[in-house]
């Protein structure tokens, strides 16, 4: 019988990229982390920007996304396509809402006044919904942040990957440099006008299912993620022969840490700083990652890890950030009462993460590849 494989092998990685994605995603548990402490009180907070984190995600999947599959249309089929995103990104949709909902009850606290009323058979409901990324209207939120996803918050995200993904899937990718640079255009200027016009100066939101948070999470998409595709057909790359890595996790760390801007009198002078970065600052980024490379072991090994647990650590680190609230909300703890617990919080997400990747996404993509994708006949 002569057997001959159907599946597409993935292309190389850019490891900077993948390296740059932990970095970003360990920035975001250190924002949430100082959040609790300030109330969500942006003005006060330190490590300022890690919301931005987000954006910076989208900007780098359409990237990697045109990269993979662009040339490839003519070797796959809708079904195919949709099978490898689905196996490359649900089973961990799967896991953050499994851990969310077994960590629930440790997260009694004025904070989440809904907790102790809501039932076993409700929670089990509500993580089984999570499983399938459909949104929860607000009626259905259990926590009282009226989050789509309450179990596992930063789930809204990837339900926006998923629309994102459809949307070049079924039409954009069929368009050409002009009309996409014409749709990155248009996403620009909605980008600007919601970052100038936020009532707080900024482009937090979108996790909530009802039409001011859709609005956002939609302009917070579809620039990044259609400007990275953009930028890959482009084939805009910066050439930086060393330290390339080092440089790029540099200047996100320094922008997703930066104080607060324009205090409560200014607010457009924040938001045309965070447009800023999201229109200019993260695909010179992206250039500079893709373009550089990585030239010594010590920094291949450093981008390899982050890479690995960056989607791991992203979708999985909420529920202990609510157990975390939790606390300061019951014992009133300021932050230097919190960094000892800040700490091992950021250590048990990491371990969280590297155990769910290698014990449980790992096996799980490898068998829904071989049984979906690596076809014989």
């Amino acid at each position: 019988m002569n057997t001959q494989t159907t599946y597409l092998a993935s292309k190389p990685h850019y490891e900077i990229l993948d390296g740059l994605r932990g970095v970003a995603a360990i920035m975001v548990i250190i924002f949430h982390l100082f959040e609790t402490h300030s109330l969500g009180n942006h003005l006060i907070q330190i490590i300022n920007h890690g919301y931005l984190a987000v954006d910076f995600f989208f900007m780098l999947s359409g990237f990697v996304i045109g990269y993979a599959y662009d040339d490839r249309w003519d070797k796959m089929t809708l079904g195919t396509f949709f099978k490898r995103r689905i196996i490359r990104l649900h089973p961990m949709v799967i896991m953050g809402s499994i851990v969310g909902a077994a960590l629930f009850y440790f997260q009694q606290s004025s904070c989440f006044p809904q907790i102790e009323h809501t039932p076993v058979g409700a929670l089990l409901l509500i993580m089984l919904l999570g499983c399938t990324l459909l949104p929860l209207p607000l009626k259905w939120d259990v926590r009282g942040w009226t989050e789509m996803h309450p179990l596992n918050g930063p789930a809204w995200s990837l339900y926006y990957e998923y629309i994102a993904n459809i949307l070049y899937a079924l039409f954009i990718r069929r368009f050409n440099k002009i009309a996409l640079t014409v749709l990155v255009v248009i996403a620009a200027c909605f980008t600007v006008y919601r970052s100038l016009t936020a009532p707080m100066g900024d482009m937090v939101g979108g996790w909530a299912l009802n039409w001011e948070q859709q609005y956002v999470g939609f302009v917070r998409l579809m620039y990044p993620f259609f400007g990275g595709l953009l930028l890959s057909r482009l084939g805009w790359l910066i050439r930086i022969k060393k330290r390339a890595f080092w440089y790029c996790a540099l200047i996100i760390i320094v922008i997703l840490s930066i104080p607060r801007l324009g205090g409560e009198e200014h607010y457009w002078m924040n938001g045309l700083y965070e447009s800023f970065c999201i229109i200019f600052i993260f695909p010179i980024i992206v250039s500079m990652g893709a373009g550089g490379k990585v030239t010594g072991k010590y920094s291949s090994r450093i981008c390899k890890f982050l890479g690995d647990i960056s989607y791991p650590i992203y979708i999985t680190h909420y529920p202990l950030i609510y157990i975390y609230t939790a606390w300061v909300c019951n014992n009133n703890a300021t932050i230097t009462e919190g960094i000892p617990y800040m700490i091992l919080v950021l250590v048990g997400a990491i371990a969280l993460a590297y155990a769910s990747l290698k014990l449980y996404d790992e096996p799980v993509r490898r068998r829904l590849t071989e049984r979906f994708l690596k076809k014989t006949k």
